[in-house]
Formats: structure tokens, C-alpha cells, sequence
């Protein structure tokens, strides 16, 4: 009898705890999610097997709320409004967001509209407390909500590189107790990097004028060195977003969601999810392949599944729902990818794990396309789509001529529809696969999981090691570079961003680290995030050391929830 859903224990139980009603069982939850996703019997069976199988992963948000009886939103990820520069401003974005997010909804929010610390308030005669100050009572609502689904609160602050408050923006998570509710990214701009390349000065202004001038390098260097102890802050570049863009014709983004690969306007919103890769690994006649056949099948169900839940679920805000249903935004990534593709052979980040990853990443992209603009002969286009300027767009130039024909044919469903996200949990509960693309963190390692008696400890291995044998390129074995030259790559066939961590050694200098972001930068990535174990944080996950044949030793793991670190034998 065939099994479906997580065959792992714990991995389960994870996804019983975070993504079921109670007593809801593995099958349940299939047939709730392909009933009510399905426009008619042939896409229900196909999306009850895609889902029934895994080859298909909803993100959490969706795997709780598609069908179910909770007020709970589908949609993973939001931006804020734009923050106005005053008391109603700001706190009429902080009562939305409270709205938001116990509906379950992560937030990202760009704080550069705020003035800076020391301007001067001409109604109240008296100097401003400066962006970073507000950044308080948002941080203070995230930890009182109670995020549905056992999930804690997520937000992303942003602030742009030339704002006057830049350098205590930095210096904030040197302070391990502030802000602990954010992950926080500068937006870097191309002057910025223009000015560090070449050395000099650069203005830091607000509304438009300069309040002050800071040495370029400097600035860099202070990014560079924060990051480099904290693993924070992160770094966007602004306009290579912008830049990018297939709406760059009709909104300005200069926010992410909270883990950065969603790229958002004000009050935009997305909806993801990942084809899991390892369901995809064909094996016969000795060889170990990639069925291009099943996935391609299989993507058109997914767009059409996902399409429909813009419109089925409930979203915190109506000016979250208008933005969406106008653009209708999803989107749509791997899981798996590290397992899957070294199952073929080709060691993580070598020239033969790039092309097999960027022939996946190209045929998702463009069947994604595909399906869409079919889609849209049958349903119409995004309100939203403009023909001449939606097929001008620096992305869908690089579509196939024969996507591109059927765009212009029929129009466009969704305006964006690709995005590779980390994958945290739903990779793990989808037998601890590779999340994203991601690397694998360990052949086995200990993981703190938070259940509702408490955080627990459990030592998993990795699915590949597990079930295909196969000993991975581990995260911290490749070389900073090597892992920006996946994270470049995997770019070029993303409408959205790319979620990847670069992991730094502890044989890294200070000046190959920099190297990292700028070789990032140049080579068309969206933001960059680095993570070095050397630094002054630690990680919820802790490699086991390994033997030749048998993965044991020593372990240590660290708590998220109330900081604390312990070792075991």
C-alpha cells in the first residue's frame, strides 16, 4: 500500500502541529487543500496527486487556511503601507500591521519616509527621535501578537542607505536585546556601490536634500563589519529591484518580506510555494535523472491552484486585497533542490550543479509563463497589464520568444510568478529535504522545535544522506564564493528574489568577506545575506560531527526562544 505524506516521525508531527485541524489526518488535508484549489474534477485528481505526493509544497500559510474554518490568511507575506512622517502616519501603519499579523501574516516595512534623528518638528518646535526610534512599538506589537499556527511573529525593517539615520540603523542588532522582533536589511542604492567602487563621498538625504555627507567606504565597511559579527543587517539592492521589476511601470518597491525573497510594493502581498525537488529524481537503468516530463505537467496545475486562492482567502486589510487581486502576485519556487541535483551526481556549486539547477530554474520560470498566460486566455489578464510595457520589462525580455508570443497573444494572469524562498519548515516536515536552494546544513543535526509543551530537541538526518545515500556538499564545506555563484545564478530565472544564505568560514578574512557582497551585487542578485559561525550569534541548527561511516559526536543547540545554549555528549 502506498504511503503519503511526511514517512519521518517527527516530521509528521510537524506537520500534523502546524499545518492541521486537530484530528485532521495527512489525507485530510489533501483532499481540503486539491477540493477547494480546484476549478474542476480533472485539476482536483491532478492536484490531489501533486499534493498527496509532496511534489508540491504550499507554503505554511496556505497548507493551514486553504479550506479550513480559521481566520487565518493564506497569503505568506506582506509590505506595509507606506509609513507616513506622522503621529497618524506611523501608528495607523502599526494598527495595520497588528491586523495583519494575527491573521498570521509576516510584514516588511520601509522606515526612510520617517525624519531623522535631530530634524527639527516645525509644529512641535522641538528635534525628531529619528526612524529608528519607531522601529520600537513595532517590535513591542510583534512580540504580543500571537501569530496563528504556532508561529511567531516575522517582519523586516528597511532603511535606505542614503538616510540620515543610516549609521545607528546598523548599529541597532549590535545590541543583541533590541529590535529582536525584526530581521533588518539595508536598502542599498547603485550610488552607494558607485561611491565605494570608486572612493569618495557620499550624500545622505531626506526628501530630496541633503542633510549630510559620509565617506563612502566607511559607510560600507560599517554594513560590512556589523553584518560580518551579527549576521545582520542583511543588504537589498534597491535598484536592481526596481530595476527588474516586470511592474516597473506601476509601483516603486522599497521593502521585502521578512526573509527577502518577496520584493513588495506598499500593501503588496504574495503567495508562495515550492515543487519539491527530491519527487522529481528519476532513477533507471543505472542512471540518476531529473523527469522534466512530471514537473512540466505538473506546473500548470500548481498556477491555476494558486491563481485560485488570490481570490478564496481572506486578507487582513481590503487595501491588501485590492493590491493583490490588481496585480495577482504569486510566488512560485524548489524545495529540495541541494538533494535532488547532487542525487545526480554533481557536488553542490560545481559547474555541473549550476547548469542541471539553472535547466530546473529556466523550465520553471518559463512553463510558469506558460500556464499563466494560458491562464489568462481563459480568465482574463491582471487588471494592472499593459501589453507594450509588461513584454519592454528587462525580466520577460529574457522569457522564450514562444512564452513571450502567447503573453502578447493572450496577456499575462499574474504579474510575477517565481520566488525561491527558504523553506524552512515545510521542507522539514516534508522529510527534512534541503530547504530552498539552499545547501545541505548536515548529514544529521540537532534542530530545537518549538510544539505546544514546549521546545524540544530531535537529532534528524538529511533526506538525501537518508534516503538516496548520497554524502552532500555540506554548507559550511563550500567556499563564500561558491555559494554566491549559486545564489547569481538561480537570480537570473527569478521575477521575484532569491532567499539564500552565503555561509562565511572561519578562514575568511575580513576583505573576502566584503568580496561576497559585491561579487552579489555585480553579478544581479537582489540582496544578499551571509552568515558566519565565527560571529557573535548562533543558529537554531547544530551540526553533528561525522565520522566516515556513521554520523555521531557531540552537539549543540540553541534555544530562539529564550537564548540558551547547551552541549551534550
Amino acid at each position: 500500500m502506498e504511503q503519503y505524506g511526511p514517512q519521518e516521525k517527527i516530521c509528521a508531527r510537524t506537520h500534523a502541529e502546524k499545518y492541521r485541524a486537530p484530528g485532521e489526518t495527512f489525507m485530510d488535508f489533501v483532499y481540503r487543500f486539491s477540493g477547494a484549489t480546484s476549478d474542476d474534477e480533472n485539476h482536483r485528481l491532478a492536484m490531489k496527486s501533486i499534493i498527496a505526493n509532496q511534489r508540491y509544497l504550499p507554503a505554511g500559510r496556505s497548507q493551514r487556511a486553504v479550506g479550513g474554518v480559521h481566520a487565518v490568511t493564506a497569503v505568506n507575506c506582506f509590505v506595509s503601507g507606506t509609513i507616513e512622517d506622522s503621529t497618524d502616519g506611523i501608528f495607523d501603519r502599526l494598527k495595520e500591521a497588528f491586523k495583519t499579523m494575527r491573521m498570521g501574516g509576516g510584514i516588511g516595512y520601509d522606515f526612510s519616509t520617517i525624519r531623522y534623528r535631530g530634524a527639527m518638528i516645525k509644529s512641535q518646535g522641538q528635534p525628531a527621535s529619528g526612524a529608528v526610534s519607531f522601529m520600537g512599538p513595532y517590535d513591542a506589537m510583534c512580540k504580543t501578537v500571537a501569530s496563528a499556527g504556532n508561529r511567531r511573529g516575522a517582519m523586516m525593517a528597511v532603511l535606505r542607505s542614503d538616510h540620515p539615520d543610516i549609521e545607528e540603523f546598523v548599529r541597532i542588532k549590535s545590541d543583541l536585546s533590541k529590535l529582536t522582533g525584526f530581521n533588518i536589511s539595508v536598502g542599498v542604492l547603485d550610488s552607494l556601490m558607485a561611491a565605494v567602487k570608486k572612493g569618495g563621498a557620499t550624500d545622505l538625504l531626506f526628501e530630496g536634500k541633503s542633510v549630510s555627507t559620509v565617506d563612502a567606504r566607511a559607510l560600507w565597511d560599517l554594513i560590512m563589519r556589523t553584518t560580518w559579527d551579527y549576521a545582520e543587517p542583511g543588504v537589498l539592492f534597491l535598484d536592481t529591484i526596481n530595476r527588474m521589476n516586470n511592474l516597473y511601470y506601476c509601483e516603486h518597491i522599497a521593502a521585502t518580506n521578512p526573509c527577502g525573497e518577496q520584493p513588495l510594493p506598499p500593501y503588496g502581498a504574495c503567495l508562495l510555494g515550492s515543487h519539491n525537488a527530491v519527487k522529481y529524481v528519476k532513477r533507471s537503468g543505472g542512471k540518476t535523472n531529473i523527469d522534466y516530463e512530471q514537473l512540466m505537467a505538473d506546473i500548470p496545475n500548481v498556477i491555476r491552484a494558486t491563481d485560485n486562492i488570490i481570490d478564496l482567502t481572506q486578507y487582513p486589510l481590503e487595501q491588501q486585497q485590492l493590491e493583490q487581486q490588481n496585480k495577482r502576485r504569486m510566488g512560485i519556487g524548489f524545495a529540495g533542490l541541494a538533494n535532488a541535483i547532487e542525487a545526480c551526481g554533481h557536488p553542490y556549486a560545481s559547474e555541473a550543479y549550476i547548469r542541471t539547477q539553472n535547466k530546473m530554474m529556466k523550465t520553471l520560470m518559463n512553463e510558469a509563463y506558460r500556464a499563466s498566460a494560458l491562464l489568462a486566455k481563459e480568465k482574463g489578464s491582471f487588471p494592472l497589464f499593459d501589453k507594450e510595457k509588461y513584454l519592454d520589462g528587462n525580466f520577460v525580455k529574457q522569457l522564450d520568444p514562444k512564452v513571450r508570443d502567447l503573453i502578447s497573444q493572450y496577456g499575462i494572469r499574474n504579474s510575477h510568478l517565481t520566488s525561491m524562498a527558504p523553506t524552512g519548515t515545510i521542507a522539514f516536515s516534508a522529510d527534512n529535504i534541503s530547504g530552498g536552494i539552499e545547501p545541505v546544513f548536515a548529514l544529521e543535526q540537532d534542530r530545537i522545535m518549538n510544539m505546544p509543551e514546549g521546545p524540544i530537541k530531535v537529532r534528524v538526518k538529511d533526506y538525501g544522506w537518508r534516503e538516496f545515500g548520497v554524502k552532500a556538499k555540506c554548507a559550511d564545506e563550500l567556499t563564500p564564493m561558491e555559494h554566491v555563484s549559486v545564489l547569481v545564478a538561480a537570480q537570473k530565472y527569478v521575477d521575484s528574489a532569491v532567499s539564500k544564505t552565503c555561509n562565511i568560514g572561519d578562514d575568511a578574512t575580513f576583505e573576502e568577506f566584503k568580496k561576497v557582497y559585491m561579487a552579489a551585487y555585480d553579478g544581479g542578485a537582489k540582496g544578499c545575506t551571509t552568515f558566519r559561525a565565527a560571529g557573535k550569534r548562533f543558529g537554531i541548527l547544530t551540526k553533528v560531527e561525522q565520522p566516515a561511516d556513521e554520523p555521531q559526536g557531540e552537539s549543540c543547540t540553541f534555544d530562539p526562544q529564550t537564548g540558551a545554549r547547551s552541549c551534550s555528549d
